[in-house]
């Protein structure tokens, strides 16, 4: 399968993407890489690698959508820009897949515009995996591409996400949980309160409502809001253990007996580290559009690129795309979802 990545998207670009993407060719031998931005800075890159070069092809692109770009003009006006020659490469069906680490409102934006959404998806749902305390990942849909959803849009965010974490995460049976105030089927707002019944009708394992200290215990494989409560989930998520793992080695190096202490519990803390690494998961899918359109974050090192590699593998090689646009037809076809 080939899949195109936008080499001059995110904050270590393009070093860490180019990196990332040799870690991928190196691992993942039925995969070849279209990668897009400007050449001499990509061959600088690849100066005295080792890879395959005949499943590494550079396309030339000059301009680059910075995240300070209002994103639908960025789409429109940088036709030439690294992120949409990748789109457009997907959209014309000369890759299978595509990662950008880039602006998520242009790379939302020109999803929606250039590859179109899937028949019969109402709204595409940005859907990160989140680390719990489980060990395993929790996917959050909607974390941030829709600010205001109807109940019908979260009905086919949980079907989404259910579809994935089955399909590329290889959880069985994957139990949804929709966030909310309190765990009553009466709690929340005018939107849960709607949301809640036609969950429960829709072809997925729902349990009910789940609480935001729930969030990452592990006993919820998908959680279900609308994108502004997803966002401010993601960002205080982050906010929070980077603030945990600071004060931790503030205190740890405060004296003698605490870098003791430490030293003894390094290995303890490295594996602690390891389970809450959000690069372990790669990127965040965005799942309603009609081809495999993956996010990856901002901030993203090697490693997490070549997840992201490794994830639109995984969502290509399992038809997820596919098998969201024949779930929701059936769906639409028992008129389970109503508009509300």
């Amino acid at each position: 399968m080939k899949i195109a990545v936008d080499a001059m998207g995110g904050d270590n670009a393009p070093s860490a993407v180019v990196e990332g993407c040799l870690m991928a060719l190196n691992e993942y031998h039925d995969v070849k890489i279209n990668l897009y931005g400007r050449t001499d800075e990509i061959n600088a890159l690849l100066s005295g690698k080792t890879y395959d070069s005949k499943r590494l092809n550079i396309i030339h692109t000059e301009q680059v959508i910075t995240n300070h770009e209002h994103p639908v003009e960025a789409i429109k006006r940088k036709k030439d820009s690294s992120m949409v020659a990748a789109l457009q490469a997907l959209a014309d069906e000369k890759v299978d897949a595509c990662i950008s680490a880039g602006n998520t409102g242009a790379l939302l934006a020109g999803a929606i515009l250039i590859v179109r959404r899937s028949k019969g998806i109402k709204r595409p749902g940005l859907a990160p995996i989140l680390p719990t305390a489980a060990g395993k990942g929790v996917l959050v849909i909607d974390a941030g591409a829709n600010a205001d959803c109807r109940p019908d849009h979260l009905a086919q965010f949980a079907v989404m996400g259910s579809i994935f974490m089955e399909k590329v995460m290889s959880v069985k049976n994957p139990k949804v949980g929709l966030l909310n105030i309190g765990s009553e089927e009466e709690k929340g707002n005018e939107l849960t309160k709607a949301a809640y019944p036609l969950l429960q009708t829709m072809p997925i394992n729902f349990k009910g409502n789940c609480e935001g200290r729930e969030a990452l215990s592990g006993d919820f494989d998908v959680i279900v809001c609308d994108g502004f409560v997803g966002n401010v989930l993601l960002k205080n998520t982050e906010g929070t253990a980077a603030m945990l793992f600071s004060a931790l080695k503030s205190e740890l190096k405060k004296n003698f007996r605490s870098k003791i202490g430490a030293f003894l519990c390094m290995p303890a803390l490295k594996r602690l580290k390891d389970r809450m690494d959000y690069t372990e998961y790669g990127g965040a899918p965005l799942l309603g559009i009609s081809k495999g359109v993956i996010k990856a974050h901002g901030s993203s090192d090697a490693k997490a690129i070549k997840n992201s590699i490794r994830q639109a593998r995984a969502f290509v090689k399992f038809g997820v795309a596919e098998r969201i646009a024949d779930v929701v037809a059936q769906i639409e076809a028992e008129q389970i979802f109503i508009e509300k």
